[in-house]
């Protein structure tokens, strides 16, 4: 079994990417195991810290979890045509000191959600940039930006829309195919 960090772009307790994230957890395949990585509590990177030899513990913390799976999966919205500072800050904490890198080589996809028609489009392919970057090997197809999240969860967060549900299933298999074609790469 694989394990997959989730990290969710948006902090709010009631987001609808954290609603996916659960969505999906419960749609992945057998051979995946997601489990939501906070981010919400590491402080903005500046490197001054790493350089002085003390770095934040919530940063040494993050960076020792994400060692431990085997891929990523990020479900984000879209603030401004990009990602939420929260999501990048993470991503900038990860892939610190330089040379240190705790992302490289982890398979990974992008989900981005949004109330929208456009399904977070801009900021899927702002992060696919700095994934790209940060030598995470990004699921191409299918690509996956859900649009019109207010009407596909119910009151309990539960995913309710039949054909978004058979496609993030279809989604999920491609991923665990990626997930273990890409397996090796992990250093």
């Amino acid at each position: 079994m694989k394990k997959i960090a989730v990290l969710v772009g948006s902090l709010r307790r009631d987001s609808f990417n954290r609603k996916m994230a659960k969505a999906l957890a419960g749609l992945a395949p057998k051979s995946l195991e997601l489990e939501i990585l906070e981010i919400g509590g590491l402080p903005l990177y500046n490197q001054d810290f790493d350089d002085g030899g003390s770095p934040p513990s919530s940063w040494t913390e993050f960076r020792e979890r994400v060692k431990t799976f085997d891929g990523l999966l990020f479900i984000t919205p879209e603030y401004n045509r990009s990602v939420p500072a929260a999501l990048k800050n993470a991503l900038d904490v990860g892939s610190r000191p330089y040379g240190r890198s705790v992302w490289g080589g982890k398979p990974g996809a992008v989900v981005t959600v949004s109330p929208g028609a456009l399904g977070g489009f801009g900021a899927n392919h702002h992060l696919r940039q700095t994934l790209m970057f940060l030598d995470i090997p990004t699921l191409q197809q299918p690509e996956a930006y859900i649009g019109g999240a207010a009407a596909l969860f119910d009151a309990k967060g539960d995913l309710t829309n039949e054909g978004t549900r058979e496609f993030l299933c279809k989604f999920m298999e491609a991923f665990a195919t990626w997930v273990e074609r890409n397996s090796a790469a992990v250093p």
